[in-house]
């Protein structure tokens, strides 16, 4: 990559490189579209192979050359797209710049979050059919992406970053998935990358190993990786002649039982590997009586928090690194320790993927303690609406961006919306598989403040026109004990066309012209991606209604004429009416 990315490339130098490489008996070169400056070079590195590729004599079909689509690079960013057009289109230039009829492997290069996966699959499986692809490959996915991919297409690679510095593929389970499935682990950046290379080099394992084997630490760094399993392929990435000299040199090393459980002890959870060394607890194992571990699991304002709190009530211990502070991976040690006194456990922050519960169900098998998984299986819209009643009962209203930023410095429940948006994109689904005892799934049930007795017809002010007719049939409900409640969005607030006393003014005008006492709360931010609460269809000023005016949501009426109105209202509670519905009932 770096031969086509770096502010101070040399073609020719580069050129060199890939000679040396290939000289050194090199018969894979993995590449990319993307590896350039900007879109406006795009294949660039393609380029360079198909040149010293061409310049060889031999047969070309001894060198597998791996490519990769569905990454962009406006002004130099790395922008997914893995839109079938895209890729379409990706495969025709690459073969054009490889000067081929045919790819030998080519792999989605990341999953594209505005993209179905299986729409980017899907395509890359109709160019297989095509022929213009051999083989297909992912990059940069979690196991269940990995499953869902191979129920549409035979899936031929998986590229993930792994090495001594890089555990997230040990501890996310696909590496083991891979292995266990005989599908090939190309794994790049098994130096962690430029800023770790001197931290190889220094390393007093590699260097003491080394030293034994007569080599490098390098080279010892990819045997390690290598040995691993057979399904493992190290990719290196040398920008230097003398290194890619030297890049096949770690196949020649055979390291021993000593050696290999020195550098497991570098990268522990990559030794579940080894059969004979795996600390994981067999599924269904029975906890320890006098120790337990439950992870609670749930979407951000999914009720996880209550749930610790009845646990804690019983006597379990509570880790949380919201109160502790630091990371996920930071509370292990705590967890270890209390295991060690045979404690029962709580832990309740988001382990939204399979590396991050990997670090706790490890931590507790080496204590011989399973790990019970409780999923709380609320909804997107259930967990919008704990969200924001929270927000609402800790600060009276709701928070703007500024505000929400500010306080969830200190404080988990300032969530923003796009927190739980992120959380769903990237849930990976709990699984026995993984090492829990069980997983339970708990449903979600909402549960009504008593004291909520009020009741309230609810109108969407910019939807609904109200006029002296309309209003008529809003005196007779505000006669019969219902409050009128107003919501409504005032971006000319914040793009500065009117002020906040002037909005006011206009509802007050309202409501003295048709002789009503409509209480209205708007939401005063700009348009764009959701950043408040505010703003339909996130319920934050249905919420900030019921806990202002104490309502109970079943016994309001909701009133719009939005194609987002039906589900608001269903989501807050309220019972939906339309509006020509409801005014046309009310005139009967």
């Amino acid at each position: 990559m770096r031969l086509s990315t770096d502010p101070d490339r040399d073609e020719q130098e580069a050129l060199a490189v890939l000679h040396a490489g290939l000289d050194a008996g090199v018969t894979l070169l993995d590449t990319a579209d993307a590896y350039c400056r900007s879109d406006d070079e795009r294949g660039h590195n393609e380029h360079l192979i198909a040149r010293v590729l061409a310049a060889r004599p031999g047969d070309r079909a001894a060198i597998t050359v791996a490519t990769k689509g569905g990454m962009t690079r406006p002004g130099g960013r790395w922008v997914p797209d893995g839109r079938a057009k895209h890729l379409t289109a990706a495969v025709e230039d690459s073969c054009r710049a490889l000067s081929v009829d045919r790819l030998d492997l080519y792999q989605l290069h990341a999953p594209d979050p505005r993209v179905p996966l299986s729409t980017s699959v899907r395509a890359l499986a109709d160019l297989r059919r095509q022929g213009v692809i051999a083989r297909v490959g992912l990059c940069n996915v979690t196991v269940s992406q990995i499953e869902e991919a191979r129920r549409i297409v035979e899936i031929d690679a998986i590229q993930v970053e792994a090495g001594l510095w890089h555990d997230q593929h040990f501890l996310s389970g696909v590496v083991r998935y891979c292995v266990d499935h005989g599908l090939p682990v190309l794994a790049y950046r098994p130096f962690g990358g430029t800023k770790s290379a001197p931290r190889t080099a220094r390393n007093p394992v590699l260097r003491a190993i080394a030293g034994e084997c007569g080599a490098t630490p390098f080279d010892v760094a990819l045997a390690w990786l290598a040995g691993l399993s057979e399904h493992i392929v190290p990719l290196p990435g040398p920008t230097r002649i003398d290194t890619a000299r030297s890049i096949a040199r770690y196949r020649t090393l055979q390291l021993n039982d000593r050696q290999n459980a020195q550098l497991d002890a570098l990268c522990p959870p990559a030794r579940a590997l080894r059969p004979e060394r795996s600390v994981m607890v067999s599924v269904g194992a029975a906890p320890r009586p006098d120790a337990e571990v439950v992870m609670i699991m749930g979407l951000p304002g999914s009720g996880k928090s209550t749930l610790a709190q009845a646990l804690t009530a019983q006597g379990y211990l509570r880790l949380n690194r919201d109160e502790i502070g630091g990371t996920l991976r930071g509370l292990v040690p705590a967890l270890d320790r209390a295991l060690a006194g045979g404690s029962r456990i709580v832990l309740d922050n988001t382990y939204v993927s399979r590396a991050s519960r990997a670090l706790v169900i490890q931590a507790a098998a080496a204590r011989g303690v399973a790990v019970r998984c409780v999923w709380l299986s609320t909804s997107v819209a259930d967990a919008q609406v704990n969200a924001v009643t929270r927000i609402v009962e800790r600060y009276g209203r709701l928070l703007d961006v500024q505000e929400l930023a500010a306080h969830r410095k200190r404080d988990p429940a300032a969530l923003a919306p796009m927190t739980q948006f992120r959380y769903q994109r990237e849930l990976e689904p709990p699984d026995v598989s993984e090492g829990f005892s069980r997983v339970d799934l708990i449903p979600f049930e909402r549960r009504r403040d008593p004291s909520h007795v009020n009741r309230a017809v609810i109108v969407w002010c910019n939807d609904v026109l109200i006029d002296e007719r309309r209003a008529a049939v809003l005196r007779r409900y505000a006669d019969d004990g219902f409050r009128l409640l107003g919501l409504s969005w005032q971006p000319e607030i914040a793009d500065g066309s009117r002020s906040r006393a002037e909005v006011d003014a206009g509802f007050a005008a309202m409501n003295q012209r048709l002789g009503l006492a409509i209480a209205v709360e708007y939401c005063p931010h700009s348009a764009g991606p959701p950043q408040c609460w505010c703003r339909k269809p996130l319920p934050g000023l249905g919420v900030l209604v019921i806990h202002r005016h104490r309502l109970d949501p079943e016994r309001c009426i909701y009133v719009g004429d939005g194609p987002q109105d039906a589900g608001y209202a269903q989501r807050l509670g309220f019972l939906y009416r339309p509006v020509h519905e409801f005014f046309a009932d009310q005139e009967q």
